[in-house]
């Protein structure tokens, strides 16, 4: 032990005499410059935030397999794999000249394909943004699971990585005609979830709901009945995976590793997070009499997804409120979706994205605080961002919804996009890839 703490102690002061050593060379100037060294930094924090961000894929596929039956499961992580594997070349070759090549009226960009001009410095930026395509298009999964051929969802998600989500991601994050009006959506409450969150709404509406899903008499529905997922301790690892990668996900948005903003963001990241967790919990106690953990769990996610717009320009406090809201929202979300629409979402993605996307967003309009020059209603900029938020997300919701309706449509009138009765009752993992995720246990059921 007190060898130990010997050579610690050596580490520790053989690391600040090179620190000390290197700040000298910046100073006298025989070394790098010291924007030479910014910018080194700024792209060694793109690269580890994009790591977190691309982690948050596992968690997406656990929290999804959880949730669902164990006869899905290979399905379900073979979609999250390929979400990624296929949108980042899509993103490579036409997404990113979309998203951020040179904007032509503020709608679309139009150079920059396949990354023609890149400087070195820039594959950091291209880094980090990809597995943001990535996030929207898997967001879809969820809602869409149990049911969906392989094939079709594939192409599916070739279309949003490398089309619908660079469109609108361009209005608002590469000088847009939405960011020159002032929207503000600092890391994707819109340009990320809810654009995955409605695209995931019109496949649901498409695929229709899961075989014994719901009950009918007379082509009336007059029942809903519960699929419960297999495995909660699975899908509560992807929740804190999920919540781990959310600090890339926000701190990363900051861009820059020398930005003081970071902690702060960390901050009401973690606020949201948690009152979204503990709100959607006390909310499903006091609606079912007992805390749901599914709920809780998604609670936790609403949260984030909450204060991803506004994480920058709010208060601890006010992300506190954010999260508590999104909390409450997606329970009763999640019920009228389920109860009421009669929409199959198995794993509440329209919810916690699409619906909570819309609400981090406006929060901007009531809790922006002054910072980035946003300044929300209840800090007496009146209703002027609130309106423009509004805007914001209502022309995201009408670009996605009805562009990936029309997408769903094709590819059931072309390849099909659902699976056979047979097969649904079977398992994707055997109709659909031939195995099984747990050989040699008797997991099947026939609903």
């Amino acid at each position: 032990m007190h060898l130990w703490r010997k050579s610690r102690k050596v580490a520790l002061i053989s690391t600040l005499l090179l620190l000390s050593g290197a700040v000298a060379l910046f100073a006298e100037g025989d070394g790098p410059s010291v924007q030479g060294a910014y910018d080194a930094l700024d792209s060694l924090w793109l690269v580890i935030a994009a790591a977190l961000v691309f982690f948050m894929q596992a968690g997406f596929a656990m929290v999804e397999t959880g949730l669902t039956r164990a006869k899905n499961a290979g399905n379900i992580l073979m979609k999250n794999l390929m979400d990624f594997a296929a949108g980042a070349v899509i993103y490579f070759a036409v997404g990113w000249g979309l998203m951020y090549g040179t904007s032509a009226g503020g709608f679309v960009g139009t150079d920059q394909f396949f990354l023609v001009g890149f400087e070195l410095s820039d594959f950091a930026s291209w880094m980090f943004q990809v597995v943001f395509a990535a996030t929207a298009a898997t967001i879809v999964s969820g809602a869409m699971a149990e049911r969906t051929k392989f094939a079709s969802y594939l192409v599916y998600s070739v279309v949003i990585s490398g089309l619908i989500y660079p469109i609108s991601g361009h209005w608002i994050w590469n000088g847009g005609w939405l960011a020159s009006m002032g929207f503000h959506d600092f890391a994707g409450s819109t340009a990320v979830h809810s654009v995955g969150g409605w695209a995931a709404l019109a496949g649901a509406i498409v695929l229709g709901p899961r075989t014994g899903k719901y009950i009918y008499s007379n082509g009336k529905v007059v029942g809903v009945k519960a699929i419960p997922g297999h495995n909660m301790p699975l899908a509560a690892l992807g929740v804190f995976i999920l919540w781990f990668g959310w600090y890339g996900f926000n701190a990363g948005s900051t861009l820059s590793g020398t930005n003081p903003s970071i902690a702060f963001i960390a901050v009401t990241t973690t606020l949201a997070a948690s009152t979204g967790a503990i709100f959607a919990m006390g909310t499903s106690w006091i609606a079912f009499g007992k805390p749901d953990p599914s709920m809780s769990l998604n609670g936790a996610l609403a949260g984030l997804v909450g204060i991803t717009a506004g994480c920058f320009v709010v208060s601890p406090v006010g992300a506190l409120i954010i999260g508590a809201v999104a909390g409450m929202l997606v329970v009763g979300s999640v019920e009228f979706i389920d109860k009421v629409l009669k929409i199959d979402d198995p794993v509440g993605a329209v919810s916690v994205h699409g619906v909570c996307g819309v609400w981090g967003t406006l929060a901007v309009g009531l809790f922006g605080t002054g910072a980035g020059d946003v300044t929300g209603l209840f800090y007496g900029g009146g209703l002027h961002q609130l309106g423009v938020q509004l805007l914001g997300s209502l022309s995201v919701f009408v670009w996605v919804f009805v562009l990936a309706l029309l997408l769903f449509f094709i590819l059931k009138a072309t390849m099909g996009l659902r699976v056979s009765e047979k097969a649904e009752l079977s398992g994707l993992d055997i109709e659909e890839h031939g195995m099984e995720s747990y050989y040699g246990f008797q997991i099947f059921s026939n609903q």
